[in-house]
Parts: structure tokens; C-alpha cells; sequence
């Protein structure tokens, strides 16, 4: 029997219609069927997706295989039970309402043999707005080191493993993880790799967020997020010996799940819980965040960190309750040094250094941090971005500010000094926000750049404190596309650009329509 040079590892669980998407652009790949195995592993679905996987394995009996089994409560479980029998050369994972693009597998398995990789990475392409970090993409990379380039930013499971690789060190997810547990195995395959290459030249994997957001990352709390953030990082401290290259892959998780838990929606958590958050937090400064970890973070993190390791759970309150309800904090200049004069800094009561506030390196970013104090289209053709600054000398400080939806730029931006602070105006032509544009649509951060101290500095705009999403129907030739002002989880201003499509406007009429349509 000839060995498939690739095994499609999927674990399914409610997933219609996305699935039968992924399975066609499985099943259709420029690989062929003879190179290719599919094992998905049902976890007790309930919708549909169990006869839809069937369907598949009828049609394709050479080439899918499926499992049935309970729902375990995560993809972990389904995810080891295919690793058990997968035969193929390479390993590949894939979420089952993901999609790949037509030649991604034959793409990815000659890269795996050209470069002798053991692990490699192909571009990934965000659909119906979901974010995908990017900085690993950038170019096409033979050799990238998991401690010197943004592969700790990118630690999903979606790549191509050698398998020889996976049964050598015996990897496997780790079951008592419901989310997260892909990070682990994906940490340390990049550790243990003799090669991980990169590859930017085509879209490889199109991740898709679901129009419901049913699925159990969109569904996971506070406390489910910090138990899978200690686990992570606990796991990386007994892989890595302490020192920079351990550094280097948590600074990511201090930068990304540690500082998701301190975000604005803290507050509307009940006290018991924020407090339990607090102690998991201030547990994983203890243990992981050297200086060198918390130089590298934004000053909102750092500051938030600071009062979660070093305050009460006031303190950390008043701290998120600043960035929030009040926006930016005035800035203290001493000695051409800058320190943001949030809640608790030189509070004698905390004893926090100074070094947690400073932002003397990035002084020109601090002041193109604004407001958002209204947004707004203005027919089909403008997007109009009102915000504030609380410096009145803002002009005097920048020789140069404009706002960028993306990298698109405003056609027009006013600054209007008063004695309070400067409002800021700008203008985005909405065509612009239809150029290169993904399948699944764009999402652009609304950001200002400011030329001031002889650099530039770069901020998202802050959202309005009480935003209300504003939407447009634009056509661009013949199809017609959804712009949304809206926020992210960041309470970052953005603009989502979607296509109208069939499944789209299903979607929505289904939220609109009671059970039934009637």
C-alpha cells in the first residue's frame, strides 16, 4: 500500500454548513487522492455534520476516513484519536469551518521537501473579518527560529507537521485543555523542529469566523481563558529553560492571553471573579514576567499588569476604568523622560518603579493616542472620523498627523485646537476600502500617525465610549459589499468590509427572525 504524503487531520463538531466547504477543498486539492488522507473524527455532533462526513467517506473511500465518538468538550481528544491512525508523510490540520485554497497541499508538502522541514507554515487568510496575525508572513523564509522571528504570534495548529517528527517525540494534545490545547503540541513541534520554513507566496488557509460564533473559543469566560493561559505558560517553563528564548515565546502570551483578561470587559465581571482573575494573573507575573518581557509590551498592558501584580483589585479597576470611561491620562514630562499619569503611578502606597509608566521611548505614540468621538457615513462614497486629543499643543507637536483606515489613507484631515485639547477630523473615501480586498472581505484598524520628537508614532484609534455599529452597502462593479464601523475586543476602532453573499444574508435573517421565520 502506498503511503499518502499527506494525512488532513479535521475534529469535527457542529460545523454546517461550514463543513461541507472544507471537505470540497479537501477532497479537491491539486495533490491528488492518491497523495492525500483525510481523517475526521466526529465529536458527538448534533446538526448534521456526522451524516455529512459520511457522505464524504461514501463518496471518497480510498481517501476519507471518519470517526464517530462522544463530544469529549474540545478538539483535543478527536485531534489525538486521528494522530493514532494517521499514515501519511506529513500531517496537516485543519478546522473543520476553515477552507484551503486549491493547491495549498501540493504547495506545501514540496516546500516540506525541498527545505527538509519539519514543520512548515503557509500564509493564512482571515474570512468574514476574523484576525490573523500577520508578521510571520511577511515573506517566504526557509528557516525562521521560533526565538528570533513572530512564530510565537502564530502557534495555531494549522500547519504541516513531518509526522516522524510527532511519533519521535511523542506529541499529542493535552485533554484536559478545552481551549488552547493546540499550542502545546504546535510550541513544542516548533522547539523540537531540526526546520520550520515559512511560505507567503500563495493563500494557503482560509480561516473562517463563523456568523454565529458558536464555536468553543468564541464561547470561552474569563476563568476557562486564564486556567488555558497558565497551562500554556506553565508548559513552555517546563520545556524552556528560564533566560531570553523562554522570554521570547511568552512574551506573547503576556501580550496576548494574559492581557485579553485585563481588558475593558473586566468590568462588567462579578467582584469574586475579577478577583480570582487577579490572583491567576498576579500568579503568572510572579513565575514568568522579567523585565525584559515587560519593556516590550504596550503601556496599557504593562500598566494593567503592574497594578494586577502589585495593587489591590481596586487599583486595577480604576486603572481599566481610566482607559475605558476617561481615555488617555495626561502625561508627566520630567527631565525630557515622559510617564503616563495613570492611577497608582508613584503611589506611595504601592511602591510601583516608575519604569512600569515610562513611555519616554514611545512619546510620539502616546500622543497620537485619541478618542473616538463620533464616526459616521456619509452616503456611499465617505467615512467621516471625528476625535479628540486632551493636548491643546498637539499641533505645535506634530509636523505631520493623519489617520489610515489600513493602509488607506484619509483624504482630508483638520486639526481644531481649543483650550482643552485638539479635535481631529477625518475623511475616508470608501473606495478605497475596496481595493485588495481577501475573498472573505478586510477588516482595517482606524489608526492616527503623527510625526513628532523625530519619529513617527503610530495609535489605533480608541472607539466611541458608546458605540453603535454603523453600517453601508457599497457596490463595487458588480458586488455589492457591508461596511461596518464598529470595535474590536480592544475597544479599537475598525472597519470591517465584507461581500454580500447567499450565506451572509441567511445568517443575518436568521438572528432577525423568530424560530420558525414567522
Amino acid at each position: 500500500m502506498t503511503v499518502p504524503d499527506v494525512t488532513v487531520i479535521t475534529a469535527v463538531y457542529n460545523t454546517m454548513p461550514y463543513l461541507t466547504r472544507c471537505l470540497t477543498s479537501l477532497v479537491e486539492q491539486s495533490i491528488g487522492l492518491e497523495r492525500l488522507e483525510i481523517v475526521a473524527v466526529d465529536d458527538g455532533s448534533t446538526d448534521g455534520s456526522s451524516r455529512e462526513l459520511d457522505r464524504f467517506a461514501r463518496s471518497y473511500p480510498g481517501t476519507v476516513k471518519v470517526i464517530h465518538q462522544a463530544n469529549s468538550g474540545g478538539p483535543a481528544s478527536p485531534s489525538n484519536r486521528a494522530l493514532d491512525v494517521a499514515t501519511g508523510r506529513y500531517v496537516f490540520f485543519i478546522g473543520s469551518d476553515d477552507y484551503l485554497g486549491p493547491e495549498a497541499l501540493e504547495r506545501l508538502v514540496a516546500a516540506g521537501d525541498r527545505y527538509d522541514a519539519d514543520v512548515v507554515l503557509g500564509r493564512m487568510v482571515g474570512v468574514n473579518s476574523r484576525y490573523i496575525h500577520q508578521a510571520i508572513f511577511e515573506s517566504t523564509q526557509s528557516d525562521v527560529d521560533l526565538f528570533t522571528s513572530a512564530l510565537p504570534f502564530s502557534l495555531s495548529n494549522t500547519k504541516l507537521f513531518r509526522r516522524d517528527l510527532i511519533e519521535r517525540h511523542k506529541l499529542r494534545y493535552p485533554e484536559d485543555m478545552p481551549v488552547g490545547s493546540d499550542q502545546p503540541f504546535t510550541i513544542e513541534a516548533c522547539y523540537r523542529a531540526r526546520r520550520v520554513s515559512v511560505l507567503a507566496d500563495y493563500d494557503y488557509y482560509f480561516a473562517v469566523r463563523r456568523f454565529n460564533a458558536h464555536n468553543i473559543t468564541y464561547k470561552s469566560r474569563h476563568l476557562e481563558r486564564l486556567h488555558c493561559a497558565e497551562s500554556i505558560m506553565d508548559f513552555v517553563g517546563g520545556l524552556i529553560e528560564a533566560g531570553p528564548r523562554r522570554d521570547a515565546v511568552l512574551l506573547r502570551h503576556f501580550a496576548w492571553e494574559v492581557a485579553r483578561l485585563l481588558e475593558n470587559d473586566f468590568l462588567a465581571l462579578d467582584r469574586p471573579t475579577q478577583a480570582s482573575v487577579q490572583a491567576g494573573v498576579r500568579s503568572l507575573a510572579e513565575r514568568y514576567l522579567t523585565d525584559t518581557i515587560r519593556d516590550q509590551l504596550g503601556i496599557e498592558t504593562r500598566v494593567r499588569l503592574a497594578l494586577a501584580w502589585h495593587g489591590e483589585l481596586d487599583d486595577l479597576l480604576a486603572v481599566i476604568r481610566q482607559d475605558a470611561d476617561q481615555g488617555n491620562p495626561p502625561a508627566v514630562v520630567e527631565n525630557d523622560r515622559w510617564y503616563a499619569d495613570y492611577p497608582g503611578f508613584r503611589d506611595p502606597r504601592l511602591g510601583i518603579p516608575d519604569d512600569w509608566f515610562e513611555i519616554t521611548g514611545s512619546a510620539a505614540d502616546w500622543i497620537a493616542r485619541l478618542d473616538t468621538v463620533q464616526v459616521a457615513f456619509e452616503g456611499s462614497r465617505t467615512l467621516v472620523v471625528t476625535a479628540r486629543s486632551p493636548r491643546p499643543d498637539l499641533p505645535h507637536l506634530a509636523s505631520a498627523l493623519k489617520i489610515v483606515a489600513g493602509e488607506v489613507p484619509a483624504e482630508t484631515t483638520e486639526l481644531i485646537p481649543d483650550i482643552t485639547g485638539t479635535t481631529i477630523r477625518a475623511r475616508i473615501l470608501l473606495a478605497g476600502l475596496l481595493t485588495d480586498l481577501a475573498p472573505g472581505g478586510k477588516l482595517r484598524l482606524i489608526q492616527a500617525r503623527i510625526d513628532a520628537f523625530g519619529t513617527t508614532g503610530t495609535a489605533p484609534l480608541r472607539g466611541p465610549r458608546r458605540a453603535v455599529p454603523q453600517r453601508v452597502v457599497v457596490r463595487r462593479g458588480t458586488r455589492l459589499h457591508v461596511l461596518t464601523a464598529t470595535i474590536n475586543h480592544k475597544g479599537q476602532l475598525i472597519v470591517s468590509v465584507a461581500p454580500v453573499t447567499p450565506r451572509r444574508v441567511m445568517a443575518r435573517l436568521r438572528r432577525r427572525l423568530p424560530l420558525g421565520g414567522k
